[in-house]
């Protein structure tokens, strides 16, 4: 299929062209015509599989291909909702990108940077306002923004803001917005139970898509889990950062301070190293993704609220340095790497004490995860893997790390789509009869 078969007008399809992309993914095959049609979309599809395309393009195309003669200051007609900051630069400039040959004007409005000129840019007047809900609801109570003349509403990534605690600014922001003719796309990485009761309290009878399973990951995605002593995971990290330090690598960690220490000292250790989390100002942060996406630093350190949203191409590798408290923030985590049928890597630096958080993490994913010691690295205690404490397990020994080929997948897309283990190892499965996917 190609997007002429979407039905997306002549001016989208010279920009998509522009860009390399001829061919849809999935999510945008399925999402695209529904949205054209005006219905509400209720979406689902793992992380970089080109959910801001299936939204932006049909959005572009409904309001701005033949723009209605208005008079008078322009009005916003499109609210895009997103839980960060960098999300909401990301799908500004996806806009930016898929609009070009259009008369469309978009701004940003988030936290972190002064309000003066998002206050400047909404006077002037804009088609498309990117938001986060906490800086909204600053420029509503300044009575700073018209939300009046929205015809489409976007929530993008909704999971997180509602993992992030928006529901109550959400809320407050969709009752301030018309109800009459209003088309709303709601687009998740998951379907939590709290998606579907948001969507059935603020949508008209949405149409469903579902590309992935819920908490699925990329197939694409080798697991490793790596077990060793809280005090030398840092050692440990650097021991396989040093086996290819041009390799570009994103690291979690599980706290602010946390990603600063480690971010100091693996830059002290020679690795080009930035690192971003909510204490960081809104220009370090641009600065130190900008850095990360040409190459300036190769390892990006994070935690897991900075790095939701994160469009990073051609990703080959995503380490956990601490395992997250949430199960389900592991499906986020990797899914910066393995996107649209590209190869990645997911590494985890497991300590004895974060064996219940490893337990729950096989549980959600139901498939194999290869454990192996690391020479020189080995814990003084294994794993506990069974759940009561005992019968810890001793894996296999440490080999050379896969170096998966990577093509080019902007907006986490396919080629022309937009928007080794040589030693013994040992294998672990999730519990087939718990928790489906």
């Amino acid at each position: 299929m190609s997007f002429e078969l979407l039905g997306l007008s002549p001016a989208l399809l010279r920009a998509l062209a522009e860009q390399g992309y001829d061919t849809p993914t999935p999510i945008q095959a399925e999402a695209i015509p529904v949205a054209l049609s005006g219905r509400d979309l209720l979406a689902s599809a793992q992380t970089g599989t080109g959910k801001t395309a299936a939204f932006a393009l049909p959005l572009l195309d409904r309001l701005f291909v033949n723009p209605q003669p208005t008079g008078g200051k322009r009005k916003p007609r499109v609210l895009i909702l997103t839980p960060t900051r960098e999300l909401a630069a990301q799908v500004h400039e996806s806009i930016r990108t898929y609009g070009k040959h259009l008369r469309v004007h978009a701004t940003t409005i988030f936290g972190g940077v002064g309000m003066g000129p998002q206050i400047d840019a909404l006077r002037r007047g804009v088609d498309i306002i990117v938001a986060t809900p906490g800086r909204l609801i600053d420029h509503i109570d300044r009575r700073g923004v018209d939300l009046s003349g929205i015809e489409i509403l976007v929530l993008d990534e909704a999971d997180r803001m509602l993992d992030m605690g928006f529901l109550p600014a959400m809320k407050r922001i969709l009752n301030v917005l018309p109800k009459q003719n209003r088309q709303t796309l709601l687009f998740s990485a998951t379907f939590a139970d709290e998606i579907k009761k948001l969507a059935r309290e603020f949508m008209r009878d949405p149409a469903e898509v579902q590309i992935a399973a819920r908490n699925s990951v990329a197939a694409t995605v080798t697991h490793r889990v790596h077990p060793v002593d809280a005090s030398r995971k840092r050692d440990l990290l650097l021991h396989l950062m040093a086996q290819d330090s041009r390799r570009q690598t994103l690291v979690f960690s599980r706290t602010k301070h946390g990603a600063d220490k480690l971010a100091t000292f693996l830059e002290k250790s020679g690795l080009r190293t930035a690192a971003i989390h909510g204490n960081k100002s809104q220009g370090a942060r641009t600065r130190a993704l900008a850095d990360f996406k040409n190459g300036k630093v190769t390892v990006l350190v994070a935690t897991d609220i900075a790095a939701r949203g994160l469009d990073i191409d051609q990703l080959p590798q995503v380490i956990n340095f601490d395992l997250p408290m949430v199960a389900e923030d592991y499906v986020h985590r990797i899914g910066r790497t393995g996107r649209a049928g590209a190869e990645g890597l997911a590494v985890s630096l497991v300590a004895r004490d974060e064996s219940r958080l490893l337990r729950d993490i096989r549980r959600l994913l139901k498939q194999e995860i290869t454990i192996e010691d690391v020479a020189g690295f080995e814990p003084h205690e294994p794993l506990q893997l069974d759940g009561n404490g005992g019968g810890g397990i001793r894996p296999g020994r440490h080999g050379a790390p896969r170096n998966p080929n990577h093509a080019r997948r902007p907006h986490a897309q396919a080629p022309k789509k937009p928007h080794a283990t040589a030693n013994k190892q040992r294998q672990w499965r999730g519990d087939r009869d718990q928790r489906k996917a």
